[in-house]
């Protein structure tokens, strides 16, 4: 029997169906909730306007994992569409930093301060010396320091419109692959084009995250008003942790390690992680508009260069 037999044929279990379901209508309220928080105190369009775009992401992953687990034989078109929307609110993200610094000028002309600053008080520990970023191990071994200043800022750039490019791509041929039949999605079988494909986007999105990492770093004293740590931590779970979890999920499949029986129950790899994803955008819908979280919330918060 061809697979798409099989899951035209299939469908979950009804406990995961409505466990899913209900995680599904709590995370999509609560994030409509906060949502429209932002809007009916639209005061910074500026930031606020990335920042929606980031909170979308969680109702928009918990709307597709649903449909995927209830239709599993759409999971590859659900997961492009998660996956295209995760690039845009990776977008979304690092446009939301920058506009609370000011916009590109002054984030810039803010970096070039920073560079001019002496070796005697360093800016970042042990990181930073004289206006550069020094790298860890063994990143340290193949990249030269960075210069704070607008070549800082254009790498970090580049390194978050790249994985939003890759992630488009990737995604189209994973359409073109499926139509085919040769995409097997889960399956680290070398004469299909999931592994290839799972290669080349963990080293995108690794360097896009270790980017992050070090705008972070550079601008964390600055951006102390909006907590950047905690949404920093938060959209890392949702967009890195994700994806890092499907791989893991399909390896432990393909070394026939699941033998829980909620996966045995569930059957398909696909079904394990959008059952999963379900229940995690709850914790993640909660913390970020819970006021003790304070995450993505709407405050009144003067930002650093702010005008008024």
């Amino acid at each position: 029997m061809k697979i798409t037999d099989y899951l035209l044929g299939y469908s979950p279990p009804i406990w995961a169906t409505f466990v899913a379901g209900v995680f599904s209508v709590i995370t999509i309220s609560l994030s409509l909730f906060l949502i429209f928080e932002h809007l009916s105190s639209y005061k910074n369009p500026e930031e606020q306007k990335f920042l929606i775009g980031v909170v979308l992401m969680v109702p928009c992953y918990s709307i597709e994992s649903f449909v995927s687990l209830v239709h599993p034989s759409i999971s590859v078109d659900c997961s492009i569409l998660r996956d295209c929307y995760e690039s845009f609110a990776m977008y979304c993200f690092g446009r939301y930093l920058v506009a609370c610094l000011g916009g590109e000028e002054r984030t810039i002309a803010f970096m070039r301060r920073l560079g001019r600053a002496s070796s005697k008080t360093p800016l970042l520990g042990h990181s930073c010396e004289k206006g550069t970023i020094k790298h860890p191990f063994p990143m340290k071994y193949f990249l030269k320091p960075w210069k704070l200043g607008r070549w800082f800022y254009q790498v970090v750039k580049f390194g978050i419109v790249q994985y939003m490019i890759i992630k488009i791509l990737t995604a189209l041929l994973a359409v073109i692959l499926e139509a085919f039949g040769v995409y097997c999605e889960g399956e680290f079988n070398w004469e299909c084009g999931y592994p290839y494909m799972a290669v080349v986007l963990n080293f995108s999105q690794t360097w896009a995250f270790y980017c992050l990492v070090q705008f972070y770093t550079v601008t964390k004293d600055e951006l102390a008003p909006i907590k950047p740590l905690a949404k920093f931590l938060t959209f890392k779970s949702i967009v890195f942790l994700t994806w890092w979890q499907g791989v893991a999920i399909a390896l432990f499949y393909a070394l026939d390690l699941f033998r829980h029986p909620v996966t045995e129950g569930l059957h398909l790899k696909s079904s394990v992680q959008d059952f999963i994803i379900c229940i995690e955008n709850f914790d993640m819908s909660w913390y970020s508009s819970s006021a003790d979280g304070h995450c993505f919330c709407c405050s009144p918060i003067r930002f650093p260069f702010q005008t008024i």
